[in-house]
C-alpha cells in the first residue's frame, strides 16, 4: 500500500481560526459615544461608500432620474398656465365690477344741466324731452371716480387704469398710491448681477412665446390691444412677460353709460404677483425634490451596500485566494441570498474548493510520481553501483538485466505519467464530438483478436438494441475513449487463461449507453474494488514485479469522468462450491457514458 501525504487537517483548522480570530480581534473602543463620534463614524462609513465606483454609479443613476423628473415638473408644471388663466378670469370679473361703478359715477349734478329751449320746440310726437339725454356727452370725472377706484382697487393689489374714448389715461391707480403714501418701486432701475441672472432665468423658464410687456406713454392706451378692443366695446385680456422675466396679466373692458363707451378700464397684475405664487410652488416641488433625493440617497446607499459590499468581500476574498501560500481561504458565503449575489457566492465557493481539490491532487500525484520513480530509480543505482564488483560473467548479466528491468520501467512510468498529466489539458483543448461506439468498439475488438498482446484469448463484441439499425453514440473523443476500452480489454486478456474468452456488451440503459467488459479471471478481491482505480496501484500477483505502472485503471476513470460518465468493477458470481458458498466467475468492468 502506497503512502500518501495528506493535508493535516488539524493544522489548517488551526490556521483557519487563528485568521477568523485576527479577522475579529477586538479593536480599541473609542471612549465616548457622543454625537462627535457618531457622525465621524458615519462619515467613514460614507467615505468608505464613496470609493466604490458601483455605488457611485446607483447612486448618480438615481439621482440623475430624479433631479430629471423635477426639471421637467418645474419647466412643465401646468400649475402656471392654470393659475394665469383663473387670474384673468378673476380680473374680468374685478374689472366689470369696477367698470359698472365707474360707469355708474360717471355722471354731472342735475343743477348743472342747461335745457335748451330751442330744442324743445324740434321734438316731433311722440317724443319726450328727458332730464338727461344719452346723446349729451358725460365724461368721466377723474375727481369723482378716484374714490370709487382707490376704494375698489385697494384689497385687489391689482393696478387699475382708466382711459378716455382716445385712448389717454384719464387715472392711475399708481398716482393714486402715490397720493395715499404708498412707496411704489421705481419703474426703471439698473438691476445688479444677482438680479440679472435671477431674471434671466424667470425669462428662460416664463417666457415661451408670450410677448414682451412695455410701458407706453400716456396718450398712447390703444397701443395695448386689450385698451383697443374694450374702446370697441369688447372684454379682452392678455398675458405678456416684462424685462424682468417677470409675468403681467392685463385685463380691458368698456366702460358704458346708458349703452354709450365713455371709456375702457384695464387692470394688471403687479409683476412679481404671479411669480410669488409659481415661485411658492415651485419651491414647494424643490423640498418635496429634496426629501426625495434625501430618501433616494439613502435608498441607493443601503442597495448599493447589499451589492457592492458583498461583491468587493468576494473579490477581496478571491485576491487572497491567488496569493495563497500554505493556509486554504474561504470564500464568504451569500448562499442563503436567492439572488446573483448568491449564485456568484456559490459559484466562487464551489471553483475555490475545485481548485483546492486539483492543488491537493496535483500535490499528490507528484508525492506518488517521486515514490514510483524513486524505486526503479534506487533499484537502477544499487545495480550500477554493484557492476564494477562482479566477479564473474553471470553476476554481470544478472545485474544487466536488472538494469535492462528499471530502465523499461522508467521508461514506461514517465510515458503513463506524461499521458496522465496532460489528460485534463487536451480533453479541454478539444472539443467534443459524436462518437459512434458501435464502430469504434468493433475496431478495438478486431485489433484485439489480431495482436493478443501475448495472450491466447479472444475477445468478442455484442450489441444489444431494440432492431439491428441502432445506433450507439456518445459525445466525446473517440481516441480517448478507444483508450478506455483498450486498456479495460487488455487487462481482461492479462488476466484471463489461454483459451478462454472476453466478452464486451454494448447495450442502451435508458438515457446512457452501457459497455460491459468480461473475463473468466480469478477476479478481483473485494478490498481492491476500488482501489484498483487509484494512481500507481497494481495487484497483479501472476506478474513479476514492476510489469506495470498501476496507471492505466486510473487513467481510464479520469477520462470517463471527463465525459460525464461512470466506471466500476464488480466481481461475476460462479456455482456455490461444495461447501454451499459462492465463487467468482471472473471480473467485470462497466462503463457508462451518457447517450446522444
Amino acid at each position: 500500500m502506497l503512502d500518501r501525504t495528506q493535508p493535516d487537517q488539524s493544522s489548517n483548522a488551526e490556521d483557519i481560526a487563528s485568521r477568523g480570530a485576527s479577522d475579529h480581534e477586538d479593536k480599541p473602543v473609542a471612549r465616548g459615544w457622543g454625537p462627535l463620534n457618531w457622525l465621524k463614524r458615519a462619515g467613514q462609513f460614507f467615505f468608505a461608500l464613496s470609493f466604490s465606483s458601483l455605488t457611485r454609479r446607483i447612486v448618480s443613476l438615481n439621482l440623475a432620474g430624479l433631479v430629471a423628473l423635477v426639471a421637467s415638473i418645474l419647466y412643465l408644471s401646468q400649475f402656471r398656465a392654470g393659475l394665469i388663466d383663473a387670474r384673468a378670469q378673476s380680473l374680468l370679473v374685478q374689472a366689470e365690477i369696477i367698470a359698472g361703478a365707474i360707469g355708474a359715477s360717471a355722471t354731472v349734478q342735475t343743477n348743472a344741466i342747461t335745457v335748451d329751449p330751442e330744442r324743445l320746440l324740434d321734438l316731433k310726437l311722440g317724443e319726450s324731452y328727458g332730464g338727461v339725454d344719452d346723446s349729451l356727452d358725460f365724461p368721466i370725472n377723474p375727481e369723482r371716480v378716484a374714490p370709487v377706484l382707490s376704494t375698489l382697487i385697494s384689497p385687489t393689489k391689482t393696478r387699475a387704469r382708466i382711459f378716455d374714448p382716445n385712448g389717454s389715461v384719464l387715472l392711475d391707480s399708481r398716482d393714486l398710491d402715490v397720493v395715499r403714501g404708498f412707496p411704489l418701486p421705481p419703474l426703471s432701475e439698473k438691476p445688479g448681477v444677482i438680479e440679472r441672472v435671477k431674471a434671466a432665468v424667470r425669462t428662460w423658464l416664463n417666457r415661451g412665446d408670450l410677448p414682451l410687456y412695455r410701458e407706453l406713454g400716456r396718450e398712447n392706451g390703444n397701443g395695448y390691444v386689450e385698451v383697443a378692443g374694450a374702446l370697441q366695446g369688447q372684454k379682452r385680456s392678455m398675458v405678456r412677460v416684462n424685462s424682468r422675466g417677470e409675468v403681467i396679466v392685463s385685463v380691458a373692458v368698456p366702460v358704458q353709460r346708458s349703452r354709450a363707451i365713455r371709456g375702457a378700464l384695464m387692470l394688471s397684475t403687479q409683476g412679481d404677483e404671479i411669480d410669488r405664487m409659481v415661485t411658492a410652488e415651485r419651491l414647494a416641488i424643490l423640498k418635496v425634490g429634496g426629501v426625495a433625493a434625501a430618501v433616494m440617497i439613502m435608498l441607493s446607499l443601503l442597495l448599493a451596500s447589499t451589492i457592492a459590499g458583498p461583491v468587493r468581500r468576494l473579490a477581496d476574498s478571491a485576491e487572497r485566494v491567488r496569493r495563497r501560500i500554505k493556509t486554504r481561504v474561504e470564500i464568504p458565503d451569500f448562499t442563503r441570498r436567492r439572488d446573483e449575489i448568491g449564485h456568484l457566492s456559490g459559484a466562487l465557493r464551489d471553483m475555490t474548493s475545485a481548485l483546492y481539490k486539483r492543488i491537493e491532487a496535483i500535490e499528490m500525484f507528484a508525492a506518488d510520481v517521486a515514490h514510483e520513480l524513486k524505486n526503479p530509480l534506487t533499484s537502477l543505482r544499487s545495480a550500477v553501483e554493484t557492476m564494477p564488483l562482479a566477479r564473474n560473467e553471470n553476476s554481470r548479466a544478472r545485474l544487466l538485466e536488472v538494469i535492462e528491468h528499471d530502465v523499461k520501467r522508467l521508461d514506461r512510468l514517465i510515458s503513463d505519467i506524461s499521458d496522465a498529466s496532460r489528460l485534463d489539458a487536451e480533453l479541454q483543448r478539444q472539443d467534443a464530438i459524436p462518437v459512434d461506439l458501435k464502430r469504434l468498439l468493433g475496431t478495438l475488438v478486431a485489433v484485439a483478436n489480431e495482436t493478443k498482446l501475448g495472450h491466447d484469448v479472444a475477445v468478442e463484441a455484442r450489441f444489444e438494441g431494440r432492431s439491428p439499425t441502432d445506433t450507439f453514440a456518445v459525445s466525446g473523443h473517440d481516441s480517448r475513449l478507444g483508450q478506455v476500452i483498450s486498456n479495460l480489454l487488455s487487462n481482461a486478456q492479462s488476466f484471463s487463461e489461454a483459451g478462454s474468452k472476453v466478452r464486451l456488451t454494448c447495450r442502451r440503459v435508458r438515457g446512457e449507453i452501457e459497455i460491459v467488459v468480461d473475463d473468466d479471471g480469478p477476479g478481483i478481491r473485494d478490498d481492491a474494488l476500488e482501489r484498483i482505480f487509484e494512481r500507481f496501484y497494481t495487484d497483479r500477483p501472476h506478474q513479476g514485479f514492476g510489469q506495470n505502472s498501476g496507471l492505466g485503471l486510473s487513467i481510464s476513470k479520469q477520462i470517463v469522468d471527463a465525459h460525464g460518465g461512470r466506471i466500476w468493477a464488480e466481481n461475476r458470481a460462479g456455482p456455490a462450491d461444495e461447501d454451499g458458498a459462492p465463487t467468482v466467475a471472473g471480473a467485470r468492468f462497466v462503463v457508462r457514458l451518457p447517450a446522444l
